[in-house]
């Protein structure tokens, strides 16, 4: 009996087909792995809304219905607090008047027609979240509470706070007065940023001259997390019948702070700490580009960047240089680091050119001309650097016949 071969040519073509297969799944592996390679989870909560954001690099690490518009009680005075520092002067005297004295809720027991510096009143207002300090201090600065209360919405506004609107200083509850965990969020990573509400906020206790009896005051932070978790250093407590418990704390670690936000949270403490322990443990903060770093040409950075990233974005992150033509520069500013994550704009540094660069100045002109240089490399494509030449070329010989 005779048995009829196979054509030499089709073994070959479909040996090659085979190995060809193997290859690429060896070329696709780093990829599939860098897929399998899943976000960090984040850990169960009790919130109805919540948020935690890197403060330097005011990125938005984690979120749940971050964006519903809910009642934040007494965390309104995290905005009354920073447009009265932005406004007024800490030396200023603040008087009580009818309006502030005897305000329901929360007190620190001001009298009528009691003084107090401002910087003495917004620690009464931060740390007991004093009702009737909230009410002098808007009538102080704005010149009436309602004066003030616009100050405070134009301040969201300016801040792109789409989900947040005030109607009093206080956070009593009130129609049409509510903001989101994103947005108070995005507004303490801003107010962290003065160092006088910094300051304020991570004060556990303060003593102040009381005019009225023999003793000081003596305020006790009612923040328990200042003393409940290592390295918290603020931020604020809320509660009304409608809005439920509210929290807005931060914390810092190794060079970088976090702020967690929760509404509506029976279990905040428990909540925050959980929240804070997942920030730092999965998006530490990383140094992209330096300040003063020199580029090629004769080029210089004219700040530093740094955005908090979970390890398996890092190769995610490139930037990309752009350039002014040099007739058209001024100040020695020569165009900008774009930085992106996954396609997606995250920051830009200025370029200078050495000769004229001044630490500390960012002084950048109009953009236009401009080229757009990508500076980092792709991944696993092949002949990109990441295999031998060698195989390389067995490679090319398997798949191509080369």
């Amino acid at each position: 009996m005779t048995y009829n071969r196979q054509p030499s040519g089709i073994l070959r073509a479909l040996c090659r087909a085979t190995v060809g297969l193997l290859i690429l799944s060896l070329l696709l592996l780093p990829q599939a792995a860098q897929i399998a390679q899943a976000a960090p989870v984040p850990p169960s909560i009790h919130a109805q809304a919540a948020a935690v954001i890197d403060v330097t690099s005011e990125r938005l690490i984690f979120h749940v219905k971050g964006d519903e518009q809910l009642p934040i009680a007494s965390l309104t005075k995290i905005m009354t607090a920073i447009v009265a520092i932005e406004h007024g002067k800490l030396s200023d005297i603040v008087k009580v008047g009818k309006n502030a004295y005897a305000k329901e809720g929360s007190s620190i027991y001001l009298h009528l027609g009691e003084e107090m510096s401002l910087e003495n009143m917004l620690y009464g207002l931060m740390l007991r979240s004093g009702n009737d300090a909230a009410s002098a201090i808007a009538e102080h600065v704005g010149g009436s509470e309602e004066g003030f209360v616009h100050l405070m919405n134009e301040k969201a506004r300016m801040l792109g706070l789409a989900n947040t609107q005030f109607q009093n200083p206080h956070g009593l509850d009130a129609k049409g007065h509510y903001s989101s965990a994103n947005d108070l969020a995005k507004l303490t990573a801003y107010a962290l940023k003065n160092p006088h509400f910094k300051e304020i906020v991570r004060t556990p206790d303060k003593t102040a001259p009381n005019p009225n009896d023999p003793w000081d005051y003596k305020w006790l932070n009612k923040n328990k997390m200042l003393r409940f978790y290592e390295g918290a250093d603020g931020v604020k407590t809320g509660y009304t019948k409608i809005a439920k418990r509210c929290l807005v704390s931060s914390a810092s670690r190794g060079g970088q702070q976090l702020v967690v936000v929760t509404l509506n949270d029976g279990d905040d403490w428990n909540d925050h700490r959980k929240l804070l322990d997942f920030g730092f443990a999965n998006y530490p903060l990383a140094t992209i580009i330096k300040e003063g770093q020199q580029i090629q040409g004769g080029l210089v950075t004219g700040a530093a960047f740094q955005y908090a990233l979970a390890p398996e974005e890092v190769g995610h992150v490139e930037k990309r240089l752009k350039l002014k033509e040099s007739r058209t520069a001024s100040f020695g500013y020569r165009g900008e680091i774009a930085i992106t994550l996954n396609e997606q704009l995250i920051g830009s540094v200025p370029l200078y050119e050495q000769k004229n660069y001044q630490p500390g100045a960012d002084r950048r002109g109009e953009q236009g001309g401009s080229a757009l240089v990508t500076m980092g490399g792709g991944h696993g494509a092949l002949g990109s650097g990441i295999w031998p030449s060698s195989l390389q070329k067995v490679l090319r010989s398997l798949l191509l016949g080369a």
